[in-house]
């Protein structure tokens, strides 16, 4: 399916102790992985909910291989699983400016009306862009 990349630093901030990534800041890279991925398919996360659609997370699965580290450039490979239902999928590989697998992961979000607060379909201007690509 479709993927892309980014590339950021680990600040110094985003550290434990050992001057390694702490391990709860790995969810935020994959939203900014996920947010530039819609991004490049055209589609604003800030839209979608202007327009009454939320995506929580309802599953998080993340794989630490090897430690990110303090300034490190890291590459963060954000692909869609499969064509979006009510439930969306990506899959995450990051890795360093070595090119070494730091930490894989697979996240599910689901496609929710803000007004009702329940499940619903995946808008149909994102399956539209996805059916062009």
């Amino acid at each position: 399916m479709i993927s892309n990349k980014i590339q950021f630093r680990v600040r110094y901030g985003e550290t434990d102790q050992m001057s390694y990534a702490y391990h709860g800041n790995y969810a935020q890279y994959f939203e900014m992985g996920r947010i530039e991925w819609l991004r490049e398919l055209g589609v604003s996360y800030k839209k979608m909910e202007e327009t009454g659609i939320m995506l929580p997370v309802i599953n998080l699965n993340i794989n630490y291989k090897k430690p990110a580290k303090y300034d490190d450039l890291l590459t963060l490979k954000t692909t869609l699983v499969k064509t979006p239902t009510v439930k969306i999928e990506f899959e995450y590989e990051l890795r360093n400016e070595n090119d070494e697998l730091l930490t894989t992961a697979n996240i599910t979000l689901a496609f929710v009306n803000m007004k009702t607060n329940k499940p619903t379909k995946a808008p149909e201007y994102l399956l539209n862009k996805l059916k062009k690509t």
